[in-house]
């Protein structure tokens, strides 16, 4: 069975990591389409990069130093998106570009570093240590039951979140809490796709998801499943073509998501529907 594995996905490690991922980004992945924020997440990939040529660079564990750099860069999006004085959607593009361009300049005072540049991009799973995807599944499991316990509460948050602010709830550090779960998902995604490529993994696998399903819980599921079928065909088609793996991946990803699109593209996507008693939370 390992040999058969090795064979079709590189390593044992490899199809741990992008399955891993995989899982907690489908079922995250349906909180950001549902609350419109792939551009967001597409900030945080960018701004995380400097991140992770800082953990190459010092030579800490790459998951370890970019997670800490990306939990910084979302409180202070979260802080500059909550002054009167600017508006999130510039926020966002502000720290996007200044952190991808902190990135660059790091990355050419180290010709080592710049050599790595196109794993940091589009990401490389042939350096995927044990020890990456012990941490992949220690974070996912955290992320998974943080979404699980907040389930009610991010649902109305996205939906009403004039209603969750009058049941008590502190909507801010409610959003901030999902933010941070989903720069701990992007950094899970990064040896694998790369800080160009992962967003493609959050988002594409939900969007189809979302496609053919209005239940909530089903198109977590289903997300999920979509997100590890693409990753592990990507993964297997990348070892067998000689191709890059975060490219093809993500190719398999948007392929799934065009022919879900042309098969219930007539079909409108109906308002979620959630378990009764939703937004009645005690």
């Amino acid at each position: 069975m390992t040999a058969w594995i090795i064979d079709t996905f590189g390593s044992v490690e490899a199809l741990a990591q992008v399955t891993l991922a995989a899982v907690v980004g489908g079922v995250i992945g349906v909180h950001i389409v549902l609350r419109r924020l792939p551009f967001l997440v597409m900030g945080l990939t960018h701004a995380t990069f400097p991140g992770l040529v800082l953990a190459a660079l010092t030579g800490v564990n790459l998951l370890g130093g970019t997670l800490a750099f990306g939990v910084v860069v979302v409180i202070l999006i979260s802080l500059l998106g909550a002054t009167d004085q600017v508006e999130s959607s510039s926020a966002i593009g502000v720290v996007l570009a200044a952190g991808f361009a902190l990135g660059v300049v790091l990355v050419s005072l180290s010709d080592e570093t710049a050599r790595k540049l196109p794993a940091f991009l589009v990401g490389s799973l042939a350096t995927v240590s044990t020890t990456d995807v012990v941490m992949t599944a220690t974070v996912g499991a955290v992320v998974l039951a943080l979404l699980i316990g907040l389930h009610k509460e991010l649902t109305l948050g996205a939906f009403d979140p004039a209603s969750l602010a009058a049941l008590g709830y502190r909507v801010a550090v409610i959003d901030l809490v999902l933010l941070v779960a989903v720069e701990v998902t992007v950094v899970t995604a990064l040896p694998a796709m790369g800080t160009v490529l992962c967003v493609s993994l959050l988002v594409a696998p939900a969007a189809a998801a979302r496609l053919w399903s209005d239940n909530l819980v089903a198109t977590m599921v289903l997300a999920a499943t979509i997100g590890v079928m693409s990753r592990a065909g990507g993964l297997a088609l990348s070892v067998r073509a000689g191709t890059s793996t975060g490219a093809t991946v993500a190719l398999v990803a948007a392929a799934v998501f065009a022919l879900s699109a042309a098969v219930r593209g007539r079909r409108q996507p109906g308002p979620v529907r959630q378990k009764p008693g939703l937004n009645t939370m005690a």
